[in-house]
């Protein structure tokens, strides 16, 4: 995995648990890699992904099931899908509605182009 030096490295991992869930590439109440197994998968340290897990613990996208590992939740891809499209709305769209005022880009030249995208 390339790491982007503008955000820290243990909300790139959460960022990549987040595309493996809506992905389904991780399914509910399935075991996911361990903490180990993942850094060794991303190259870097077991403590790094364990404040990932932690993160997503918190938030209960994933539960740990005592000497077995951690699982996902059986609501993970919604929790996942409503704080992503938050993110979406509140920095992405932020982002794009300043660069199209910049550039004088209406509304409906956007739905034009969305509309004749292949």
């Amino acid at each position: 995995m390339d790491f982007k030096p503008n955000k820290p490295i243990y909300q790139q991992i959460i960022d990549y648990c987040f595309n493996k869930i809506l992905a389904q590439e991780w399914v509910e109440d399935a075991k996911v890699p361990s903490v180990r197994e993942l850094a060794l998968e991303l190259s870097v340290n077991s403590h790094t992904v364990l404040k990932a897990y932690e993160y997503l613990q918190a938030e209960e996208i994933i539960y740990a099931k005592r000497g077995l590992g951690f699982f996902l939740a059986a609501d993970a891809k919604t929790i996942v899908t409503t704080a992503r499209r938050e993110e979406f709305y509140e920095t992405t769209l932020s982002d794009l509605f300043h660069e199209m005022e910049r550039l004088q880009i209406s509304i409906d030249d956007v739905i034009e182009h969305y509309k004749n995208r292949e």
